[in-house]
């Protein structure tokens, strides 16, 4: 929701479809819309020399899409192992099932209802298919079960729509949470600042080469919109829709009904902070 240009995180430009490090890889699905922007990435991560790989959220369930991931995992001779996902947005996982079938992996997830096999995912839990380091970060707040991926060895982060490519994410209420988001922000922002990552592996949109500056831009922006709900409350702006046409009115309309739900969460977070009175 906030132009490119104006973002400190330095997307690569363009829309990223090949290699993004020495061990991720995107494949871009052909699901572009205003909430998906270019469309879902989904992710290919594999340490060189192996010939295992781990994808990271199929997208859509799109046969072509599906049938492209499994073709550039063995084009790169590997075969795909295991499929994670980092929410249960339909965008991200409702290919997950067929993906299965096609590769034979299992799917782990935070949420129970989403995974086949037995193995889920839990905070510091660490992937190790084909000898890879890779980490789950629980980052729960545009959804309650959004997880991130801290790639070490690359000095990345694959944040689902925690972190976006271009423009800001949804606080996805009532599901998600705007506390549990800043919280998930200021986490990884300690990736960046305690473990070196650099680079954000974004379920939409660019790469991103300066993650600490795109949090600490997110987590600005967050403080400045949660200040522009605060000032229309008090200024007579009571409902939800009332808030959207008043703080949002520079957002193409389109976006307002997913602005409604992250002026719902920011409500919310007001009202429990005793900022604003019911």
């Amino acid at each position: 929701m906030t132009d490119a240009a104006a973002l400190p995180g330095q997307p690569r430009g363009g829309v990223l479809s090949g290699p993004a490090t020495a061990r991720a890889h995107c494949v871009l699905a052909p699901n572009p819309s205003p909430m998906t922007l270019d469309g879902t990435n989904t992710w290919i991560v594999a340490e060189p020399d192996s010939d295992l790989a781990v994808v990271i959220d199929p997208g859509p369930l799109d046969e072509s899409h599906l049938r492209a991931v499994i073709d550039t995992a063995e084009r790169a001779g590997k075969r795909v192992a295991l499929t994670l996902l980092t929410h249960g947005h339909p965008d991200h996982s409702d290919g997950a099932v067929r993906f299965a079938e096609l590769t034979g992996s299992s799917v782990r997830a935070l949420d129970p209802a989403l995974r086949l096999g037995d193995e889920g995912l839990d905070a510091g839990d660490v992937i190790t298919t084909g000898g890879l380091e890779m980490r789950v970060v629980p980052t729960p707040g545009h959804t309650a079960d959004s997880l991130s991926f801290h790639l070490p060895a690359d000095r990345a982060v694959l944040t689902g729509d925690t972190i976006l490519g271009r423009g800001t994410t949804v606080v996805a209420h009532p599901d998600g949470r705007l506390g549990d988001y800043l919280d998930s922000l200021r986490r990884l922002r300690s990736l960046t600042v305690d473990d070196g990552v650099a680079t954000v592996l974004p379920g939409h949109g660019p790469v991103l080469n300066d993650a600490q500056g795109m949090v600490e831009f997110y987590l600005a922006h967050r403080a400045h919109r949660l200040a522009q709900v605060e000032t229309a409350v008090e200024a007579g702006h009571r409902t939800p829709g009332e808030v959207v046409a008043n703080v949002y009115a520079d957002v193409d309309r389109s976006l307002w009904p997913a602005a409604e739900l992250s002026v719902r969460a920011q409500l919310d977070y007001l009202g429990e902070h005793g900022l604003i009175e019911d």
